[in-house]
């Protein structure tokens, strides 16, 4: 049998202006130069509002570029929708935000038809007015207060950019993104998110208190006239020139293994999966884990200046794909054990 051959060199984009380039005329190398130009503008822009935060600012705007959704997890008072309402005014992006509350219905984020009146013809017919999920940039504020029937409502919009009402389609317009927030110290009227609708979560990114010296500047600029005015980094059209760069980016095999190795090894019933998550897991993650690991290493890569991404940028990216993908089990309740203990087990294997 023919021995498998692994490639370890990376590839390089290609600089054929006419297979790869835009309709600016710019190839994927110069795209890769005009992306990092703009990801410094956009950090700037939105640095005028946000203090500190960058890895979590880093990780939205990897998502964002990879055509992923993200959960945003952290105690109340830590600019989570200031940070989300900030980028779509960086971006140019159509922003909608949707307060999730128990009472909060289906047709309340699709849409509902309503009853009117057609003069000319002298009936009535049914008109679809438009929720709030047609919008570039939907904000789910605190999406774990609403039952799991009213959380479902998301599911086609955020797999498909597609919504179906009343028997009718409607395609969202593009680039859409859903960024949910959830509080995890408070449980009192919440309800858990279905493992179907976490998994369509790029990334689950975890904030976490500022430093002292962050708060002291927060403190300084929310306690005075200051006024920031923030300016568009990137358009519409350039983010979906963007994420179709990010497609193209090459990947080498080696950096493909390691990926869906990893992910592999999640799962318990697997005969790669190690003694320790057989003991601590009840589910591992899909392989829907192995594409947008690859997709924000991809994405990591170019925001970098690099070609092609590395193992380092696989790593880099498994916390936040992996967390909410992992189910722990009672031993692992017992004994203390957090995914995110596993996931830094994993990687240092």
């Amino acid at each position: 049998m023919e021995e498998k051959k692994i490639i370890t060199s990376k590839p390089s984009i290609k600089t054929n202006g006419s297979a790869n380039g835009t309709a600016n005329g710019m190839n994927d190398v110069e795209l890769v130069k005009y992306l990092n130009t703009k990801y410094k503008e956009l950090k700037k822009e939105v640095a005028k509002v946000i203090v500190g935060q960058d890895a979590i600012i880093d990780q939205i705007i990897t998502a964002i570029l990879s055509k992923g959704h993200c959960l945003l997890v952290g105690v109340p008072g830590l600019a989570k929708t200031l940070l989300v309402k900030t980028l779509s005014e960086a971006l140019e992006l159509k922003f909608s935000r949707i307060q999730f509350t128990p009472d909060l219905m289906p047709s309340d984020i699709v849409g509902t038809e309503i009853l009117e009146d057609d003069r000319q013809a002298g009936t009535k017919k049914f008109k679809f007015i438009q929720g709030p999920v047609f919008a570039n940039m939907v904000l789910a504020d605190e999406i774990n207060r609403t039952p799991p029937k009213t959380q479902s409502a998301l599911l086609e919009a955020m797999q498909e950019h597609k919504v179906t009402a009343a028997g009718n389609t409607y395609t969202l317009d593009e680039p859409f993104f859903v960024l949910a927030t959830q509080n995890p110290i408070e449980h009192e009227g919440t309800y858990p998110l279905p493992e179907a609708q976490l998994d369509r979560f790029m990334f689950n990114i975890w904030l976490d208190y500022p430093s002292q010296s962050e708060e002291i500047d927060i403190i300084k600029y929310t306690t005075s006239m200051y006024q920031p005015e923030v300016n568009i980094a990137l358009k519409k059209d350039e983010i979906i020139m963007l994420q179709e760069l990010v497609k193209r980016v090459p990947v080498a095999d080696n950096v493909i293994e390691y990926t869906v190795n990893l992910v592999n090894k999640t799962r318990p019933g697997g005969a790669s999966a190690p003694k320790y998550i057989k003991d601590w897991l009840e589910w591992g993650a899909g392989p829907r884990a192995s594409q947008y690991l690859i997709l924000g290493a991809k994405t990591n890569a170019i925001l970098s200046g690099r070609f092609s991404p590395e193992i380092d940028d696989i790593k880099k990216a498994a916390k936040p794909v992996l967390r909410h993908r992992l189910i722990t089990n009672f031993n692992a309740e017992a004994d203390n054990i957090k995914t995110t203990d596993i996931i830094e087990k994993l990687l240092k294997e």
